[in-house]
C-alpha cells in the first residue's frame, strides 16, 4: 500500500512540475503519462503480473524514465522555438534531435531488464518484467502519443501567447 500510495502522490508531483516548468507540453507530457499508466496497467492486467514491491519499483523507475524522454523532446524543442523556428518546426525538430538519445537510454535499460531478469531470482524478475515492459510502454508514450498530441494543436504561426505557452520554467519569453 505505501508503494501504491507513494506512486500515486509521486505522479502528481510530477505532473504539477511539467505543468509549471513546462507549460502547454507538460499539459501534453501529463495526457501522454496518463496513457502510459493505463496501458501499461492494462498489460499488467493481461499478463497478468502480480506487482509486489519490487513490481511496483520497477514500474515507478519505468514511469521516470517516461518523464526523462518528455523533458529531452521538451529541451530540444525549445531551444529550436529559441533558434527562431517556428513552433511547428521546434516540434518536429525537437522530436527528431531527442529522439537518439531516449532511444539509447531506453535500449541500455531494456537490454538491462533482460538480464535481470534471465539470471535474477523471482523477486528480481518481477521487477524486471515490470521494469522492461515500462520502458518499452513509455517509448511509446513519450515518442508517439506526445508527438501526436502537440501535432494535434495544428500550431502554424508564433504569436506571443504560443512563444510563452511553448517556454519554460517561469521566464516570460
Amino acid at each position: 500500500n505505501a508503494g501504491v500510495k507513494a506512486a500515486i502522490i509521486g505522479f502528481f508531483l510530477i505532473a504539477l512540475l511539467l505543468i509549471l516548468w513546462y507549460r502547454l507540453p507538460g499539459l501534453i507530457a501529463v495526457l501522454a503519462l496518463s496513457f502510459y499508466t493505463a496501458i501499461l496497467l492494462a498489460i499488467f492486467k493481461l499478463l497478468p503480473v502480480t506487482l509486489t514491491s519490487a513490481g511496483i519499483g520497477g514500474f515507478i523507475i519505468s514511469l521516470g524514465m517516461a518523464v526523462d524522454a518528455n523533458v529531452l523532446i521538451f529541451e530540444r524543442m525549445k531551444e529550436e522555438i529559441k533558434k527562431g523556428h517556428s513552433i511547428s518546426d521546434g516540434i518536429h525538430d525537437g522530436f527528431k534531435r531527442a529522439w537518439s538519445s531516449v532511444r539509447d537510454s531506453n535500449t541500455s535499460s531494456i537490454i538491462t531488464s533482460i538480464i535481470l531478469f534471465w539470471l535474477g531470482t523471482p523477486l528480481i524478475k518481477g521487477f524486471a518484467l515490470t521494469f522492461g515492459l515500462g520502458v518499452l510502454v513509455s517509448m511509446f508514450s513519450a515518442i508517439t502519443v506526445s508527438r501526436i498530441f502537440l501535432f494535434a494543436l495544428g500550431i502554424k504561426k508564433s504569436n506571443s501567447l504560443t512563444r510563452f505557452l511553448f517556454s519554460s520554467g517561469f521566464t516570460r519569453t
